[in-house]
């Protein structure tokens, strides 16, 4: 490998960009050389070209083919991520995947099969776990600060509910939002889910329910070791992105609050104000999307494993199927019924 990781990134929306940018501007180790897309135009080309990408392409094989390419980045939609996470694998590439692997489990399964017979690195874009507030949480759950865990609590609320048309291809409320908060419970817990209730409902977009998807959820879990978690999740909360956490337990309790603009609170007679939340997810979580990329080029580099493998991309998709049937079926569902 050359003293810097070459990297190529199949698709160029949103989460793509993000990726182009922070590797470009924040990670000196790695260098993005190709960037592809189906639907390049020459705004595409000129953001890329201005991030010192040296080629752009339609065609997304000119990365998985070139020989000097080391990782691949897959930012391309959902239902390409399997297909072309095998073909990378195939072609000796290590693989940052943006999550879900797959809608589908057996092709989930499929890509870690393919991943193990390869011996590359693959990580899944769970970028929360990243987060500072996240990690100092994590840190002092991991010290044995909170004792044993009783409870885990996460709300996540969106800003604004996105286009019913999005939802149509979005895997649902739980496949696309809810997967990241069921990522940090596993994260936060240390242990695995084994059952979920959950509740979900139309409150924020009727246009979301008419495309067959819920707007709000609450879910409960039950973990191996004996602890409970909730859930709670809204595709709109008109003051910004709300997203906290809590781990309780016999020794205490951490809990964390949302980022601001700043900290700087306003007390007067008529009484007591802050700023609001940051407003989105690019806001909020972009040191994270920069350091999840640093730990997997770390890994590839030193020759260990990724902080999230394949494993801890199948598992919330597990969790997200068992919610969904447990709305439709208005009973508790236990993940061997969906893991067979």
């Amino acid at each position: 490998m050359a003293d810097k990781i070459r990297v190529g990134i199949i698709g160029a929306g949103r989460i793509g960009k993000v990726h182009a940018e922070s590797i470009a501007y924040h990670i000196p180790e790695a260098e993005v050389v190709t960037v592809s897309d189906p639907f390049v135009n020459a705004d595409i080309e000129k953001f890329m070209k201005n991030l010192g990408v040296k080629k752009v392409t339609k065609d997304y094989k000119e990365i998985i083919n070139d020989k000097d390419i080391d990782v691949v980045l897959i930012c391309s939609p959902t239902n390409t991520h399997s297909q072309y996470s095998i073909e990378a694998a195939n072609a000796g590439k290590h693989i940052f995947c943006e999550k879900p692997i797959d809608m589908d489990i057996d092709k989930i399964k499929e890509t870690i099969k393919a991943v193990e017979k390869a011996g590359v690195k693959f990580q899944v874009g769970f970028n929360r776990r990243f987060d500072h507030n996240f990690l100092k949480v994590k840190g002092l759950v991991k010290e044995g600060k909170v004792g044993d865990i009783h409870v885990v609590r996460i709300t996540s609320r969106d800003p604004a509910a996105p286009p019913a048309e999005y939802v149509k291809g979005s895997g649902g409320m739980f496949m696309d939002m809810t997967i990241h908060d069921f990522d940090m419970a596993r994260y936060l817990s240390g242990s695995e889910v084994e059952e979920v209730f959950a509740y979900g409902t139309v409150l924020v977009d009727p246009a979301i329910g008419a495309a067959g998807d819920i707007d709000t959820a609450v879910v409960t879990l039950k973990f191996a070791n004996g602890a409970l978690g909730i859930i709670e999740n809204s595709r709109q909360a008109v003051y910004g992105y709300d997203q906290r956490v809590e781990v309780f337990g016999n020794k205490g309790a951490v809990e964390v609050s949302n980022d601001r603009q700043s900290s700087a609170v306003l007390s007067t007679k008529e009484g007591v104000a802050s700023e609001k939340p940051l407003y989105f997810f690019l806001e909020r979580y972009m040191e994270s999307f920069t350091e999840e990329k640093k730990q997997f080029f770390a890994a590839i580099k030193n020759n260990t494993a990724p902080p999230v493998g394949a494993l801890d991309g199948l598992k919330p998709v597990l969790i997200a199927k068992a919610a969904l049937k447990s709305v439709k079926e208005g009973r508790p569902v236990k993940i061997s019924e969906i893991d067979k």
